[in-house]
């Protein structure tokens, strides 16, 4: 365990990524970290994992990959999720690519 946890962390090209939905809001965004979780706001209520869906296919067009690259690891049904997103083109400003030595 590191003295800095993150939100996120890099399994080679796959970004794991830990999340705090929050369903039924006025839009879908990013937000920022609260703790070791990235705030993420849908649309959708959150109904038979309906919003966790939303959540997936609103991420796979902020990062660039198809809908299917996305995956729940843990928290379909829950507001605290674990997403793998592999190889995403594009990041948003508050995640870092990791370096390549």
């Amino acid at each position: 365990m590191t003295a800095k946890q993150s939100f996120f962390y890099w399994e080679g090209e796959t970004l794991v990524l830990n999340v705090l939905g929050s369903p039924r809001s006025k839009r879908d965004a990013i937000g920022k970290p609260k703790g070791h979780q990235l705030r993420i706001s849908v649309t959708e209520v959150p109904r038979a994992g309906r919003a966790t869906d939303h959540m997936v296919r609103f991420l796979a067009g902020e990062f660039g990959v198809a809908a299917a690259d996305i995956e729940v690891v843990f928290g379909r049904m829950n507001v605290n999720k674990q997403l793998r997103i592999h190889s995403p083109a594009r990041l948003p400003s508050i995640i870092a690519r990791p370096e390549v030595c």
